[in-house]
């Protein structure tokens, strides 16, 4: 059983028992999350593609943690004018197990 659910502007491809990365999301570890924007379904090797979306579909998930992402430098450099600017960012996640995927 799959599907393909849109979150945070991204879209992702899920299955039972998977664990992912998505946008942060402001609510409380441990509580449920609902994905009602799901664009494909695949069952029992039936495949359903959403115009865009599948009326009725869902995807349950259960927030595991909150974090942030590993460091990434951003450096700004112009040549001959003395310009040099250099700035990190740690892009903050939320991690969803996949629980159940129904119509």
């Amino acid at each position: 059983m799959l599907a393909v659910v849109r979150s945070g502007g991204k879209q992702y491809l899920v299955s039972p028992g998977q664990k992912i990365k998505i946008e942060k999301i402001s609510k409380k570890e441990g509580s449920e999350i609902s994905f009602n924007e799901v664009l494909l379904l695949e069952k029992n090797k039936k495949i359903e593609i959403g115009t865009p979306l599948i009326k009725g579909a869902k995807v349950l998930g259960k927030i595991i943690r909150h974090g942030k992402g590993k460091k990434i430098i951003i450096f700004k450099y112009k040549a001959k004018t003395r310009y040099k600017k250099k700035a990190g960012h740690r892009q903050p996640f939320t991690e969803v197990e996949i629980i159940k995927i129904g119509p």
